[in-house]
């Protein structure tokens, strides 16, 4: 009996230590935020930087160690940095608007950026979602930063010198600074952007210090401008000056506003009355709050860190592009018309990039967000005339497509409501039938796509095909919503007839999608691995998979399920090779794909992150379950060179956050998650509803990556796809695993997810 006890003891003791074990788990400590700021321009491994955010939050803070201007702000393996920037950067192709920075040091006054950078090293870095610190070695001070949605802490921590500095920096290209030493306060305005914005935009900053100056100045260029506490030039800033003792923390409260100085008084007041560390552990709740809803267990540490680092990049952007007045309201800065409106606005991404996952994975986890998503979208026709299709913060001459008809049109088809689907509507038709003030905005090409079913290739319209076949996935989707919205039966029948478009591309000698020219001959010579010309960064071993919503239509094209994939095995046997004629040199998608040793396959670029998925439409998903583990595995890591190319918005890391759950929105619109391998033994996801979606896989590992047998709320279940409205009702999924493909399983077409081609043959 006394055995028995002890047992039970022991037993109890085990219980009480893993309850306590998983309430204490926090995923943002889980996150890596220096996860692919390993980059540079000739090669990306996520073009990522420390973003010190909240989710979605308006203004972003990081270290800069590159400089002013240059879109790798922060480089892993820099060994200075030069300022503490509040940021809006999205991408470093498209770089910063609206930035500014604060930068501590001591003894003789350095002015320019280069100039005062200090040594810092990544053992003396702590890089958290809700708080980073760096120790700066040339002035002995410690630096802490910890945001809130609008505003931000600074905190310096000096040694003992009459001679501690903090510079403001504004920026060039029209920046304003003034000193007000009798409040202990600066503020300013920086002007600086890269485009996309009207002739007044500014960024509006104020900064509080609770410690008095000894001194303060202003500066122009480089040079201290003596006498004036104000100032408007080029390039201003202010330079204070404090005596401090060893150890003693000088706090920067920070603010800001694209509306005016009042206003970013007012968002001053998301800091309250709150210390450093209050604010910061208010930060690491928000974060864990989000982060935790969905919770990963059974895998390796690297993989749980990969997770949340990819879960973190995939709440970031678009941001919030609005602040709230003096009475509570949202109010925006018009990017597009200058003017101060009501009404949400979001702004810094790229749709060519994020239709794919990212705004799915939106749907999924937090559709009320993208319900104010869609109204900003509504506020941007009326502002602009047009949808945006790259915005940073207005519009950006960037890719191709007209994907924002899809990213309407998935929302809408899910549940989300609240906002004016009848405009967009309106917007997503304006552009079938329009092109833009830019080539990025409306449909370039739109005429020949009308009349003759593709842009043709020898009419001077660069990236043709690919624009075929972006556009023939977007009427899809305006066919979907048309058809939702009760629109006429031939306005219907229209977007129904263009989304077939897709074969007018398609050329059977090659089995692959192909230039075509105005008099209906294909391009001569054709090169399959040619990057750009008929395609966007990529070549036709990436495009012709871009049939999202029609795979059984391309399975056909290409002669049968075997052909089918024989051609998709293809793409990881033939070599590395290509052409980058187009582009007169390697550009760097092209280079990540040559070094990964997967063939032709360049997940680092998001025309072909899908394309693995599409062997559960030729019943042979157990090959769809070992490139999604390859890719996770060999192409993920929480480092700094974690990612295989430009991380984008969130996608390229939403793709692995849906991978490693064990399911993908290959087809946005249709409502299905195409089935893949989940990573962990265990996911519960908790919706915004409160209900759960539990996956489980017990048996998974290393060896036993392939699905034997799997179970929907405890019935057999075969299919290739899972139900969107399904597994909102809240859902239990079992994964039988092992180690060999069971080839018997989802090899019917019953099975098969969605095609096009098999609704209208209904």
């Amino acid at each position: 009996m006394n055995h028995i006890a002890n047992y039970l003891s022991l037993f109890l003791l085990i219980l009480i230590y893993t309850n306590l074990k998983s309430q204490s788990f926090s995923p943002v400590d889980q996150v890596n935020t220096l996860m692919g700021t390993d980059s540079e321009y000739k090669l990306s491994t996520g073009n990522t930087y420390p973003a010190i955010a909240l989710p979605w939050g308006m203004n972003f803070w990081t270290p800069q160690t590159n400089k002013m201007g240059n879109g790798w702000v922060y480089g892993y393996r820099a060994y200075k940095i030069q300022g503490f920037k509040q940021t809006h950067q999205p991408s470093p192709w498209i770089n910063d608007y609206g930035q500014f920075s604060l930068f501590p040091e001591t003894g003789d006054l350095k002015l320019d950026g280069e100039d005062r950078a200090s040594w810092f090293s990544h053992k003396a870095e702590i890089a958290k979602p809700h708080y980073y610190s760096v120790y700066l070695a040339d002035y002995d001070i410690t630096t802490e930063i910890t945001p809130t949605e609008r505003a931000a802490i600074l905190r310096f921590t000096f040694p003992q010198n009459d001679k501690s500095w903090v510079v403001v920096d504004a920026f060039d290209k029209g920046s304003y600074i003034k000193v007000i030493p009798s409040e202990n306060k600066v503020i300013g305005y920086t002007t600086r952007n890269s485009g996309g914005v009207p002739q007044n935009f500014k960024n509006y900053f104020v900064i509080q210090f609770d410690k008095a100056f000894t001194e303060s100045n202003v500066w122009s260029g480089k040079e201290i401008v003596s006498g004036k506490s104000e100032l408007k030039d080029d390039h201003v800033g202010a330079a204070i000056r404090f005596s401090t003792k060893r150890g003693e923390k000088v706090n920067a409260r920070v603010a800001s506003s694209f509306i005016s100085f009042e206003q970013a008084e007012l968002n001053m007041k998301e800091l309250g009355n709150d210390s450093f560390e209050e604010v910061c552990q208010k930060g690491k709740e928000i974060w864990n709050k989000d982060l935790s809803r969905i919770l990963v267990e059974g895998g390796t540490s690297d993989q749980i860190k990969t997770f949340y680092s990819c879960l973190y990049r995939a709440m970031l952007f678009p941001r919030k592009f609005f602040e709230f007045d003096k009475n509570g309201q949202i109010v925006h800065y018009s990017p597009y018309n200058g003017k101060v409106l009501p009404g949400a606005m979001f702004t810094d991404n790229g749709f060519w990039d994020t239709f794919r996952a990212a705004f799915p994975f939106f749907n999924l986890m937090h559709p009320s967000l993208n319900e104010q998503i869609q109204e900003g979208l509504v506020n941007t026709y009326k502002e602009s005339g047009f949808l945006p299709e790259w915005a940073s913060p207005g519009h950006r001459d960037c890719m191709i497509g007209s994907n924002s008809a899809t990213i309407i049109a998935d929302a809408y088809l899910k549940g989300c409501r609240g906002y004016d689907i009848n405009t967009l509507y309106e917007a997503v038709i304006k552009n079938t039938k329009n092109e833009g003030p830019m080539s990025s905005v409306g449909r370039k090409g739109y005429e020949y796509y009308n009349r003759l079913g593709y842009v043709p290739y020898d009419v001077k319209i660069s990236e043709n095909t690919a624009r075929t076949l972006e556009y023939a996935f977007a009427d899809w989707t305006i066919w979907k919503l048309a058809k939702e919205l009760n629109r006429p039966q031939e306005e219907i029948d229209v977007f129904a007839k263009r989304a077939m478009n897709y074969h007018n591309v398609f050329d059977k000698e090659s089995n692959m999608m192909r230039g075509r020219n105005e008099d209906g001959t294909f391009q001569k010579p054709f090169n399959p691995y040619k990057w750009g010309d008929a395609f966007t960064e990529g070549n036709a071993w990436h495009y012709t998979w871009s049939v999202f919503h029609d795979t059984e239509g391309l399975v056909k094209l290409m002669g049968g399920k075997k052909e089918f994939v024989k051609m998709l095995d293809s793409v990881f046997v033939v070599p590395p090779i290509f052409d980058d004629s187009y582009y007169g040199g390697v550009i760097h998608e092209i280079r990540e794909m040559q070094i990964m040793n997967m063939g032709n396959y360049a997940h680092g670029n998001q025309p072909i992150q899908h394309m693995i998925y599409l062997y559960n439409y030729a019943g042979e998903p157990w090959k769809t379950q070992k490139w999604v583990r390859e890719v996770m595995n060999k192409l993920y890591t929480p480092t700094p060179d974690g990612y295989c190319g430009d991380e984008d918005n969130g996608q390229t890391s939403a793709w692995y956050v849906f991978s490693a759950m064990g399911f993908y929105p290959v087809t946005p619109g249709s409502g299905q998650y195409v089935i893949g391998a989940p990573l962990f033994k265990k996911v519960t996801i908790t919706l915004e509803s409160g209900k759960q979606i539990i996956i489980n896989a017990p048996e998974n590992s290393e060896i036993n990556k392939y699905i034997q047998s799997a179970k929907f709320n405890e019935k057999n279940y075969t299919k290739n796809w899972l139900s969107h409205e399904e597994l909102m009702k809240g859902a239990k999924i079992n994964f039988k695993m092992g180690p060999k493909p069971n080839e018997e399983r989802g090899i019917n077409d019953s099975d098969f997810p969605y095609s096009f081609s098999n609704e209208l043959n209904k």
